[in-house]
């Protein structure tokens, strides 16, 4: 082990404010920390939704294989993204205080799921979110999404910023300017009377709206995010999204977007979600990050959901939220199983006691796999392992 930590982590925004909270923790214990930025296979297929991207672990085996071979000290991760089985020799040496471990619905006006009108696009990369919203909201329809924090956000507002632009131009008369400078109206009307085929259809002019500021000011009011999702072509036009809080506080857009947060009876979290692990080898560094870093209520909460779901075998390939919070000397734990098509689920609501909450957390999960949680899960195994030979197929042509 080297005088300064070497700590492994993801290059994007997020992974690196995650890293430098546990730095900032180490630090505070006068440990010099540098951030070594890895590329994972996650990385690499940034349009792949996370249950195709083979076995877990995708955004994780790359940061611990760093450590294994000696050129970091420690590897960050969100701990929703650790595989329930360790890698050899790896330990999960710190799980700092949880950031909120909800969903929550985005929406560019404050809309909630329960307001969106039948039929409407709700974007998501998450299996399990999305058999959720099916369960929640079978009208609706449920779109892949992929990408940073930032990237999903513009994503959602890249099509009405853009279609608010265009109307500004119009309004003032640039769109005019610049559709006369690339060559006129051509057979869209008539360039002369400056009417329009729907205006001679209908028999009225158009009316151009009035806006109190000019398209630049409006454009200066933009925050950043929004500016970026300016320039942004987007394939789907999503009507809402559904994020991790913790993300999104985490990546300071927050207060950016409008947001809702999803009812955990019914959008049950991802067991681990929101909070972040630190692993480690090295036993001398695993005690300097336990003590450091580690938060003994959110170690005992996602025990208990990384428990549950290592017993039901479930993995990334099926749709299962698990969610544990201490309560005085219990661990109140929510688990809900679904059909990838949100028709059928096993759940249950347990106070589990806290003295032997691994132990009960087995217990917990062998019961819900006997009333058909296993079912459902080789289910969802099944499709998952025929999508994947369908999409394999389809490249060999």
């Amino acid at each position: 082990m080297t005088d300064t930590l070497r700590l492994a982590t993801r290059g994007s925004d997020l992974a690196l404010r995650q890293a430098g909270t546990v730095r900032d923790a180490l630090s505070s214990r006068r440990r010099d920390v540098e951030l070594r930025r890895v590329e994972t296979r996650g990385d690499q297929i940034p349009d792949e939704l996370i249950h195709r991207l083979g076995k877990t672990g995708a955004f994780v085996r790359s940061l611990d294989e760093e450590v294994l071979a000696g050129d970091a000290d420690l590897a960050v991760h969100s701990l929703k993204d650790v595989p329930t089985e360790e890698m050899d020799d790896m330990v999960v040496a710190g799980v700092p205080e949880r950031a909120p471990s909800g969903d929550v619905f985005v929406h560019p006006d404050g809309l909630g799921i329960e307001d969106l009108p039948s039929g409407s696009v709700v974007g998501t990369g998450s299996l399990r979110r999305t058999a959720q919203i099916k369960a929640t909201r079978p009208d609706l329809v449920v779109e892949p999404l992929r990408g940073n924090v930032d990237t999903r956000i513009e994503k959602l507002l890249a099509p009405g910023l853009q279609a608010e632009h265009e109307r500004r131009l119009i309004a003032s008369g640039e769109a005019s300017a610049m559709t006369a400078e690339e060559g006129g109206a051509g057979d869209e009307g008539d360039a002369e009377s400056g009417e329009t085929d729907a205006d001679a259809e209908s028999g009225e002019p158009e009316v151009d709206e009035e806006f109190e500021t000019t398209v630049e000011e409006w454009f200066d009011s933009l925050s950043d995010l929004e500016r970026s999702a300016m320039e942004r072509k987007v394939e789907t036009e999503y009507d809402a999204i559904v994020l991790a809080e913790a993300g999104l506080r985490r990546s300071d857009l927050f207060h950016d977007v409008p947001t809702t947060r999803l009812p955990r009876e019914e959008f049950v979290p991802a067991a681990g979600q929101g909070a972040i692990a630190v692993t480690a080898t090295d036993p001398e560094v695993i005690e300097d990050v336990r003590s450091a870093v580690d938060h003994p209520r959110t170690r005992v909460a996602v025990t208990v959901e990384r428990t549950i779901l290592g017993e039901l075998n479930g993995g990334c390939v099926a749709p299962i939220g698990v969610s544990a919070l201490v309560q005085g000397e219990h661990v109140h734990t929510r688990v809900r199983v679904l059909s990838t098509d949100g028709t059928e689920e096993v759940a249950d609501t347990r106070d589990l006691p806290i003295r032997s909450h691994a132990k009960a957390a087995e217990s917990f999960a062998a019961d819900l796999a006997d009333r058909g949680a296993d079912d459902l899960i080789a289910a969802a195994r099944e499709a998952a392992e025929v999508d994947e030979g369908t999409r394999q197929e389809a490249a060999d042509e």
